[in-house]
């Protein structure tokens, strides 16, 4: 059985503007069908547990409900029911203010630019563009070459 490279970028929302969000909903669901490639956690300690954090939601409880194998907006609509129908705004652009400004280590952004074969000028240090590359590059090795 061929596995899946989660594509779905960190700095994707959907419709409730929770950064990340979509990823870890791409990230479990292959999980949950047997289809996640072995070098991606369900939900790492990374982006996956901040957002856990942020939002309060326990990782068993939500493993649980993605058991369900719920569609992006039925996790949306679980996530408000969680929250009691509304998303504390203040937290909400906390978060994302969190993902959008977390910068890998040196010693990672110089692995994945190097892996990618672009220079390191100093120029790339933001986190999500950096998985970008990293998922894209993996992409490329275990599915078009």
């Amino acid at each position: 059985m061929s596995t899946i490279i989660p594509l779905i970028s960190s700095g994707t929302c959907g419709p409730l503007g929770i950064l990340h969000l979509p990823r870890l909903w791409q990230k479990v669901s292959l999980d949950v069908a047997g289809k996640l490639n072995a070098e991606y956690p369900a939900i790492g300690g990374g982006y996956d547990q901040m957002l856990l954090d942020a939002f309060g939601l326990n990782k068993e409880v939500f493993s649980a409900f993605m058991q369900s194998k719920p569609t992006y907006p039925q996790l949306e609509a679980w996530l408000l029911e969680q929250k009691g129908g509304q998303l504390d705004q203040a937290a909400l652009e906390a978060f994302n203010a969190s993902v959008l400004g977390y910068n890998h280590t040196d010693d990672t952004r110089k692995e994945i630019l190097a892996a990618n074969g672009i220079e390191d000028n100093g120029t790339l240090l933001d986190a999500v563009n950096l998985n970008n590359l990293d998922d894209w590059l993996g992409f490329h090795i275990n599915v078009i070459r």
